[in-house]
């Protein structure tokens, strides 16, 4: 089933020359996929040209999972426990948890239980972000919105596997047709912005209730944004990327499903997401993404498909794994604040005790070391 087309940004047909006027500096105006938008979204698709989404129409949404009460009785004491050990990290903590019947998993209630701790709470998502960077541009791709070459696999395998942030900027340029450069005045900022906005448009028009209240539209950095991208971020940085623990678990349930946008897009993904947990290669790779994060908690012979984020207040994971013996099962953690940001054994914990609860299901008391 076709998403339906979202509105196409005013500007964008209006446009027939780059904007003038102080600080613009040529980049105000939309380029790579923006410039296309209006044509492939008026235009119907070639018959026999099928794209798949992972989507439920609004309103018609009974959630992506069942309610696993044993789990969530497990959820909840095990990061109470995991908190208050070390120091009180209240609120601080947000988690989403799925066990598949299968591998790949399946998709929605019936294949699928799971549980959250604070699930719907909007947080800084630091580099899980970038998975949503690279599930847009498998959908601007399957629309003709981009063409894909050498450039842009290279920026992809940079994006997910070292976590690269000139990697993403170039993305989110290519995705939303907007630059980086000098503060813009009021005007010209404001169609700036307008088309910064495409792919959270993109998102809210796939009708998943947990996107509401998130944000995906800030490049990531290694030092801070400059000029209209941090303008951009507003004066009490409100326009920062948000997203929730739930949000991120349907959408890599969706690609590890084959699910998002079509069963070749999601192989792809699947690929780049991919870590190894050779020990050699991780202690070769200091910041491997496994090491601190989910993948460290996993017991030899399993498999990990993964996108850590971590700052300064940030330590984030979202994981999908297949280990020996225990069903497949879907992990995302995101924890805000120095503690947990600079606590690299917290998130493992919080797997190896997860893998053992599933191995010996017990009552809800939580079986990791804290």
């Amino acid at each position: 089933q076709l998403h339906e087309p979202l509105p196409v940004l005013g500007w964008v047909r209006q446009q027939a020359q780059p904007p003038s006027g102080p600080g613009l500096g040529g980049q105000a105006r939309p380029t790579g996929a923006a410039v296309q938008v209006e044509r492939c979204l008026q235009q119907p698709r070639a018959a026999g040209h099928r794209v798949v989404y992972a989507r439920h129409d609004r309103g018609c949404d009974m959630g992506f999972y069942r309610q696993d009460p044993a789990l969530e009785a497990w959820l909840a004491a095990t990061v109470g426990r995991l908190a208050e050990a070390r120091g009180g990290w209240d609120g601080a903590i947000s988690v989403t948890c799925l066990i598949a019947d299968s591998d790949p998993p399946g998709t929605g209630p019936t294949r699928v239980r799971g549980a959250s701790v604070a699930g719907h709470q909007g947080r800084y998502p630091a580099s899980v972000v970038k998975l949503v960077y690279l599930a847009a541009i498998e959908a601007w791709l399957a629309q003709d919105l981009l063409g894909d070459g050498p450039e842009l696999q290279r920026a992809l395998a940079d994006m997910i596997r070292d976590s690269g942030n000139d990697a993403t900027s170039y993305v989110v340029d290519l995705l939303t047709g907007t630059g980086s450069g000098p503060e813009l005045p009021a005007e010209p900022f404001r169609r700036w912005s307008e088309q910064r906005q495409l792919i959270n448009r993109w998102f809210e028009g796939l009708g998943w209730p947990e996107w509401q209240g998130c944000n995906a539209c800030q490049k990531t950095w290694a030092e801070g944004p400059y000029g209209r991208e941090r303008q951009s971020y507003g004066a009490a940085l409100e326009n920062r990327n948000r997203l929730t623990t739930e949000v991120t678990a349907r959408l890599l349930l969706a690609v590890m499903a084959g699910e998002w946008v079509s069963p070749q897009a999601s192989a792809r993904m699947q690929a780049l997401l991919a870590r190894s947990l050779d020990p050699e290669a991780r202690r070769a790779d200091p910041e491997n993404q496994v090491d601190g994060f989910v993948g460290e908690g996993l017991p030899a012979g399993s498999r990990l498909w993964s996108k850590a984020g971590w700052m300064s207040q940030a330590r984030h994971d979202a994981a999908y794994c297949v280990v020996p013996d225990t069903p497949p099962f879907l992990l995302v953690a995101f924890g805000e604040g120095q503690g947990p940001a600079t606590d690299a054994t917290w998130i493992p914990a919080l797997c190896r005790g997860l893998v053992q609860w599933l191995q010996t299901p017990a009552d809800g008391t939580p079986s990791l070391p804290m």
